[in-house]
C-alpha cells in the first residue's frame, strides 16, 4: 500500500496548490487551462487505445460495458454523489464539482501504471512505478484543481480504494491476468479517457463513467478468445 499512499499524497498536495492558485486565476486564463488539460487527457487515451491487437474487442467491450453502466446507473450515481459533496463543502458549481471529481478520478485509475504499479507493489513491495506515476498525477491534479476545483481534491479517496484495493488483491489475480487482457484493459480505458477529454473541450458531454465496467468486460473477452 506503500505506494497508493505516496500517490494520495501527491493529489492532495497537487490539488491543495491548484485551488489556492485557481482562486486568482482569471476565468479566461482557467477556461485555457482546462482546454489543455482536457487536449492532453486526448493524446493521452488515444496513446493507450492504440495499443490494442483487436478493435472488434475493443468495440464490443466497450458497447457492453457501456450497456451495463447504462442499466446499473453509474453516472447519476456520480452526479448524486457529487451534488451531496457540493452540499456539504460548498465552493464550485456542482456541474464543476461533478466534472472534477470524475475527470481526476478516471485520469489517476485508468491506465497500464495504475494496474502494473498496483501489481508490482503488491507482489513485490516495489512501489517504484507507483512512485513515478505519483509525481504524474501531483503535476496533473495542480492544473486539474485550478482549472475545475474541489471535486479533484475528492479524487484522493478513489484513488486510495481502488488503487489499494488492487494492490491487495494482485497476488490472488496476477496469475490469471495475461499481457493480452491487461493490454486490451488498457485500450479500453483509452477510449474511456478520450470521452473524458471531450468533456474537458465541452465538445461533447458524454456519460462516461457508464462506460466504466467495460475495463472488466475487456479482460473477460481477451481471456475468451485465447481459449479459442
Amino acid at each position: 500500500m506503500t505506494g497508493t499512499l505516496i500517490n494520495v499524497a501527491a493529489v492532495l498536495a497537487g490539488s491543495g496548490i491548484g485551488l489556492a492558485l485557481g482562486a486568482r486565476l482569471p476565468e479566461r486564463l482557467r477556461s485555457i487551462t482546462q482546454s489543455a488539460v482536457g487536449l492532453t487527457v486526448v493524446v493521452i487515451g488515444i496513446g493507450l487505445a492504440l495499443r490494442t491487437e483487436n478493435a472488434v474487442l475493443m468495440l464490443a467491450s466497450l458497447l457492453v460495458g457501456g450497456l451495463i453502466g447504462e442499466w446499473l446507473g453509474i453516472e447519476a450515481a456520480v452526479t448524486r454523489l457529487g451534488a451531496r459533496a457540493q452540499e456539504r463543502f460548498g465552493g464550485s458549481s456542482e456541474s464543476n464539482l461533478v466534472r472534477g471529481f470524475l475527470a481526476a478520478s478516471l485520469l489517476y485509475c485508468v491506465g497500464p501504471m495504475t494496474i502494473l504499479g498496483s501489481f508490482q507493489d503488491g507482489l513485490s513491495g516495489d512501489f517504484s512505478l507507483l512512485a513515478t506515476k505519483s509525481a504524474l498525477d501531483g503535476v496533473s491534479s495542480v492544473v486539474l484543481a485550478a482549472s475545475l476545483g474541489f471535486g479533484v481534491l475528492l479524487s484522493a479517496a478513489t484513488v486510495l480504494i481502488y488503487q489499494g484495493s488492487l494492490t491487495i488483491a494482485a497476488e490472488a489475480l496476477r496469475p490469471l491476468l495475461s499481457d493480452a487482457m491487461v493490454r486490451e484493459m488498457s485500450a479500453v480505458g483509452g477510449l474511456i479517457i478520450i470521452s473524458l477529454g471531450l468533456s474537458l473541450l465541452e465538445l461533447r458531454q458524454l456519460r462516461t463513467a457508464n462506460f466504466l465496467p467495460a475495463l472488466a468486460v475487456a479482460p473477460l473477452a481477451a481471456a475468451l478468445l485465447e481459449r479459442v
